[in-house]
């Protein structure tokens, strides 16, 4: 029998045998050594964990030493605080004590006062009654005698006393003024401008009058109804007259007329066409006017919208002052005025030239100038301060700045001045007579008479009746009753005469 397979197969089991005992025993090796390793590192992580416990008692006792020491120096400041309130409380009361003794002393002294005060009020009633019983005159009849026999014997003196303190003072201020509104005037020279109520446009030839009337003179009314003038032809050589109280449409009027002179084809349509081209013209350049005027002033922030208003007031009349012209005189006076005075001149300048601004919209709009002025210069946001200065120039509105005057005595100077306006003689005349007459209604008036051009008035009164105190009384009133009752420009000079004069003005 064949030994040689078995032999084999023994000797794999065994290799198999020895492999597998092999991997016990490596296995078993792998274990301890993990075990041992494991081991160790427990030990360093509990000696780790020794040293942080040990750590972290130490800070946590840190901590608490701290937060006492923290404690215990809060307890002190605490108790000093409590130490100061004591003490700010002890001393509370002791000035509790000494107020309340103090009231009581005042308490006891004002009840002596008013014990005294009933006394001698009593002693003062029966003294009273005494005098009233020995007198034989009320309280009342003793008062009114006494002042009467004062006032009698010292009414010239103090007649002269009040005539002298008047005179001082009138003459010291209008010693001032008069040098501040003599030295505008004198600084500030400029042409009188006086407007009419016609305009002459000349003709190229005789021939053209026919063509301007027109067949059966559809012409020129057709030319007068659109621009609301008159035109006069008469027998002067080669002019024409346009006549119209509005200076507006007279510029409108001629504007238009030389455009159709121009043209040389006048008709009825021609003439539309060429007056509302002459509006065109007349707007533009009234737009230009006003900001001539306002660079002129050095008024540069007056709005746009106000401009061509501004413009208007060149074609406007004042007793035949130019209102333009004299707007741009007051500005220049009132800038020199306020100067003097150290006022708000750029208020002034700009107050000043537009001051009589409604009067190029009066007609448009119901209402005084002034009140029409005020709501335009609202309406595009002017300065208040400007309004407040330009409302008072004829008193419809109290003076409320020290410019609103300025501006009020600027425009006397520019429209008083000689040659600046002008009045027809029947007005002049008629205002001369209401003068006189409402002066001569006063009683106690002997004569009266209006001098220097109706800027004076004389007043001549009866001595027994008027006496020298009186004199100042009957002159104050009567310069009311002048400025309620009369209408005039400028200011009325009166003066009562006796043996003294007293003067007032109504203004």
């Amino acid at each position: 029998m064949d030994t040689t397979p078995l032999l084999t197969g023994g000797l794999v089991v065994l290799a198999f045998a020895g492999g597998f005992l092999l991997r016990i025993w490596v296995a078993k090796r792998s274990k301890k050594s993990l075990e041992n390793t494991i081991q160790a590192e427990l030990e360093s992580a509990k000696s780790e964990a020794k040293e942080v416990l040990i750590e972290a008692k130490s800070k946590a006792a840190a901590i608490v030493d701290e937060a006492q020491k923290e404690e215990r120096d809060r307890k002190q400041e605490l108790r000093r605080v409590e130490e100061r309130l004591i003490k700010k409380e002890d001393s509370l009361e002791v000035d509790k004590r000494a107020v309340e003794a103090e009231e009581r002393h005042i308490k006891e002294e004002a009840a002596r006062i008013i014990a005294l005060e009933n006394e001698v009020k009593g002693a003062h009633e029966k003294m009273m009654k005494e005098l009233e019983r020995v007198s034989g005159l009320t309280r009342e009849e003793a008062r009114a005698s006494v002042i009467a026999a004062f006032e009698e014997s010292h009414r010239s003196e103090l007649a002269q006393t009040l005539a002298k303190l008047e005179r001082e003072r009138r003459e010291e201020i209008e010693a001032k003024s008069v040098d501040i509104m003599t030295t505008a005037i004198q600084r500030y020279s400029r042409e009188c401008v006086n407007d009419v109520t016609t305009s002459v446009v000349p003709l190229p030839n005789e021939e053209i009058k026919g063509k301007i009337i027109g067949r059966e003179g559809r012409n020129i009314r057709a030319f007068e109804r659109l621009t609301g003038v008159e035109v006069i032809v008469d027998d002067s050589p080669e002019n024409l007259i346009v006549s119209s109280f509005d200076p507006f449409r007279r510029e409108l009027a001629k504007m238009a007329l030389e455009k159709l002179l121009k043209d040389g084809r006048i008709q009825p349509a021609k003439i539309e066409e060429k007056v509302e081209e002459a509006q065109r013209e007349l707007d533009e350049r009234v737009r230009k006017i006003g900001e001539e005027a306002a660079y002129e002033v050095g008024v540069l922030d007056i709005p746009k919208e106000i401009i061509p208003t501004l413009g208007r007031l060149n074609f406007r009349t004042s007793y035949g002052q130019n209102v333009l012209q004299h707007s741009i005189e007051m500005a220049h006076i009132a800038a020199m005025i306020g100067t003097d005075l150290g006022l708000n001149v750029p208020v002034l300048k700009k107050a000043a030239l537009l001051h009589d601004i409604g009067k190029a919209m009066s007609h448009e709009i119901e209402g005084t100038h002034v009140e029409i002025g005020r709501k335009l210069l609202k309406k595009y946001n002017v300065d208040e301060a400007v309004i407040r200065a330009m409302e008072s120039h004829h008193e419809e509105f109290p003076f409320s700045s020290p410019e609103s005057y300025v501006i009020t005595a600027a425009d006397a100077i520019s429209a008083g001045r000689p040659g600046a306006r002008r009045d027809t003689l029947e007005k002049y005349i008629r205002r001369l007579e209401d003068i006189e007459k409402v002066v001569k209604t006063f009683d106690g008036v002997k004569q009266a008479y209006a001098v220097s051009a109706g800027r004076e008035v004389r007043v001549f009164v009866v001595p027994e009746k008027i006496d020298d105190f009186g004199a100042f009384q009957i002159a104050k009133q009567i310069a009311a009753k002048i400025k309620s009752d009369v209408q005039f420009p400028g200011e009325i000079k009166v003066t009562v005469m006796r043996e003294v004069r007293a003067v007032e003005y109504a203004r």
